[in-house]
């Protein structure tokens, strides 16, 4: 996942939510996402590994 940026909407392996990256550690090899559309109230970050990471989703790709 070389090409991850701040406003990426990508997917974990562990499902098919989508998320929005926050933010990026490469040295560290980890980012902040939040659910993806947003929560009426908001939607938490948190962090993952990048190795989590599925991949962008489809709508980010084209």
């Amino acid at each position: 996942m070389g090409d991850l940026h701040q406003g990426d909407c990508i997917q974990l392996i562990t499902g098919e939510t989508l998320f929005q990256v926050i933010g990026v550690d490469e040295k560290h090899q980890r980012c902040w996402v939040r659910h993806w559309p947003l929560l009426p109230k908001g939607s938490p970050v948190f962090e993952v590994s990048i190795q989590q990471i599925a991949g962008l989703s489809k709508s980010e790709q084209l």
